[in-house]
């Protein structure tokens, strides 16, 4: 393997942990951070579930992070109140303008899960205009024979027939001039607000897509036409005209939301807006909006992100990592210190073939209502008390007991401490809530609110074994890293389920997400199907499947960092293994991928020919180096405070989390309360300052 190496570093022993000595070089701050370079302050915006979270980075070397609360029935009004707030706050104190706003915006995947995308046709070659209903044949759930898919995203009879056939060495059928008419009055006939095109082998022969994408462009200008050759030229029918259907359903929504944002970014003198994609990338405004399904899983990215800048700066570069917001926790993983992608996924039942960070998403969020099912059984979600009205504590109206409401009971969050937005969490409203929970349970509200928390750490377990274990990794030589306003309080005990005994707690660990945002490269990607045995290649060939793909990055991203990915797979086989490929020698490329199969799978033939499927071709630039310092201050001395951990009463000590000078070391039980989010450190584990200023909690 000395030309290539995995895009998937699988290790059938999970990836030792590597450890490297805290030097200059990977120093990431507790209070500061500096750009090298450009002189430029960068903003990185999350728009969370129940808080919108702001960091800013300064070329002077500063960070700054301000959290407001999240406007649900219009995300943009918090993100330019943040905005607003923090430039007015920069004027007053005679500091730089804005110069680049990154953002995460959750837009497309709400869009998809609540069903409120445009209205939309599909054009499909005929015969196979059912083809979106009859899907892969697999169960929505293999146990429960009652149970449906979720449907498509338009109804059956928006499906237009084209006459018109390619064969995988070209035309079979004719597109005619008199049925590409024909195709264009059905259609408009429909009145869309969007339009897909889905033919037979269009990612090898693109030609009447062309035709019908440009004559439907002619006849309903102001319409977005989005063609399956231009969105995923890929094999695979069902999942390439899923993927474009999502596309044109996502399209007038994500674009019309984007020209607002441009337009608003614009109006405060700011200079770049860039979007946040699922792949952990970013794109200019005009990108974005022609690239909508791109961004379905734009918010989580930007964790995966900061996770993964945070962890090679204390020399872990194999990570799982838990983002737990206010609505839900998303799980991902971090191998060799790249973050896991994957070139396929499902957002509300749609499935999506495009790269995206690998995330798995489950409702246990602070505000994740706690309940009790007819059988007496404890559930947490997937319900969310969401920005408004919130948890119970919050106090804005909100009665329904919450995880955050079980964390308050158990002595874990103080009432005196304020949130962002100043909010000062109520007790009493938080013992009310519970005790709905306890009564039903026969406990009483201590015992609820452990119950509570018990059941959303397993709920998190599980997600994390799916991205681990699932996947052949061992999690017990990883280490974990919680990040999110909630996911520092749950560290000790994901850890202790998973079997893990190094927690890495990131500074500003609730607002993550933003700095990966305002952290996160320029990034575009090419992709194309070769489908040719690996035998029929020599490396002129191969060199010149990437070209055309190499070339199209390059026009789109100048100067970027190219990497160049092949999709193989055995002959015969269903899934592809996709491998980095720095030379072109087929022996070569064969190597790296019987490696990585036998990493993945267990096994690899030896004697089993190889073929590459599909090819693609990565350019990224413009990520800004990050240099944390820590303050070496003497820390105040701490106060205790009584609470209750896994259903026993302690007496915990109580330290400002953004306080703590390099080496200081806390012992468990403790409690360390940050501007952003809260940590604790559960009996048995030892937490210590990095020099970064992150905390290294250790089972001792």
């Amino acid at each position: 393997m000395r030309n290539a190496e995995f895009i998937e570093p699988w290790s059938s022993t999970g990836g030792e942990r590597r450890a490297r000595p805290a030097t200059d070089q990977f120093r990431i701050p507790h209070s500061a951070l500096r750009t090298r370079g450009g002189g430029t302050v960068r903003l990185g915006v999350d728009v969370g579930g129940t808080f919108t979270d702001l960091v800013a980075l300064h070329d002077d070397g500063r960070i700054e992070v301000r959290k407001v609360a999240t406007t649900p029935k219009d995300p943009a009004v918090g993100l330019f109140r943040a905005v607003d707030e923090h430039g007015q706050r920069a004027a007053g104190d005679g500091q730089r303008a804005i110069t680049a706003l990154i953002h995460g915006t959750t837009i497309a995947t709400n869009a998809l899960l609540e069903r409120r995308g445009a209205r939309i046709a599909l054009v499909a070659t005929a015969g196979f205009e059912d083809l979106l209903w009859l899907r892969r044949q697999d169960r929505a759930d293999l146990y429960d024979l009652s149970r449906d898919h979720p449907p498509p995203l338009l109804a059956r009879d928006h499906v237009i027939g084209a006459r018109e056939r390619m064969g995988p060495d070209g035309v079979l059928v004719a597109l005619t001039d008199v049925e590409m008419r024909r195709v264009v009055a059905a259609v408009a006939a429909l009145g869309p607000e969007a339009v897909a095109i889905a033919c037979l082998f269009a990612f090898r022969h693109p030609e009447h897509e062309r035709r019908l994408a440009a004559a439907l462009r002619a006849a309903l200008p102001g319409v977005p036409v989005a063609a399956s050759s231009e969105i995923l030229p890929l094999f695979r029918e069902y999942e390439r005209t899923s993927t474009t259907t999502a596309e044109a359903y996502l399209r007038p929504q994500v674009s019309a939301y984007v020209a607002r944002a441009e337009a608003e970014v614009r109006r405060r003198g700011i200079e770049v807006l860039r979007i946040m994609t699922s792949s952990g990338g970013t794109l200019p405004p005009a990108a974005a909006a022609a690239h909508a399904a791109a961004l379905a899983l734009s918010g989580p990215a930007g964790g995966v992100v900061g996770a993964r800048l945070a962890g090679e700066a204390v020399g872990c570069t194999d990570l799982l990592t838990l983002d737990m917001g206010g609505t839900s926790a998303d799980a991902s993983l971090v191998l060799g210190g790249a973050a896991l992608s994957e070139g396929a996924g499902v957002v509300g039942g749609v499935p999506l073939a495009l790269p995206a960070v690998l995330i798995e998403t489950v409702s246990a969020g602070g505000g994740s209502v706690a309940w009790v099912d007819a059988g007496g059984a404890l559930k947490v979600g997937p319900r969310s008390a969401g920005a408004v009205p919130g948890p119970a504590c919050y106090g804005r109206g909100g009665t329904e007991p919450t995880v955050t409401d079980a964390c308050v009971v158990l002595g874990w969050l103080d009432p005196t401490h304020p949130l962002a937005d100043d909010v000062r969490l109520d007790r009493e409203a938080a013992l009310g809530a519970v005790a709905t929970v306890a009564a039903a349970l026969r406990r009483d509200a201590g015992a609820a609110a452990s119950g509570i928390v018990a059941v959303a750490t397993a709920v998190m377990a599980r997600a994390l074994k799916r991205v681990s274990v699932a996947r052949g990794v061992d999690p017990r030589r990883m280490a974990l890293l919680p990040f999110g306003g909630a996911g520092p309080l749950f560290g000790c005990a994901l850890a202790d389920a998973l079997g893990m005994r190094t927690i890495v707690v990131p500074p500003h660990p609730g607002a993550l997400s933003a700095l990966g945002l305002a952290a996160a490269a320029e990034r575009v990607e090419a992709v194309g199907s070769l489908h040719r045995r690996l035998a029929d290649l020599d490396a002129v060939a191969i060199e010149a499947g990437f070209a055309p793909l190499a070339d199209r990055v390059r026009a789109e991203l100048p100067g970027g960092v190219l990497r160049r990915v092949a999709e193989c797979r055995f002959v015969g086989q269903g899934y592809e293994v996709p491998v980095s490929v720095l030379s072109a020698e087929p022996a070569l490329i064969a190597e790296v991928f019987r490696a990585a199969h036998h990493a993945r799978f267990g096994f690899a033939d030896t004697d089993a020919p190889i073929e590459i499927v599909n090819l693609r071709v990565v350019a990224e630039c413009g990520a800004p180096a990050l240099d944390f310092r820590s303050a070496a201050t003497p820390p105040p001395p701490p106060a205790r405070r009584e609470i209750v951990v896994r259903g026993e009463a302690v007496s915990a000590e109580v330290r400002s989390l953004d306080a703590l000078p390099p080496g200081h070391a806390v012992p468990g039980p403790a409690v360390l309360a940050g501007g952003d989010a809260t940590a604790l450190i559960e009996p048995g584990w030892l937490a210590t300052v990095h020099a970064s200023g992150a905390l290294v909690v250790e089972r001792r």
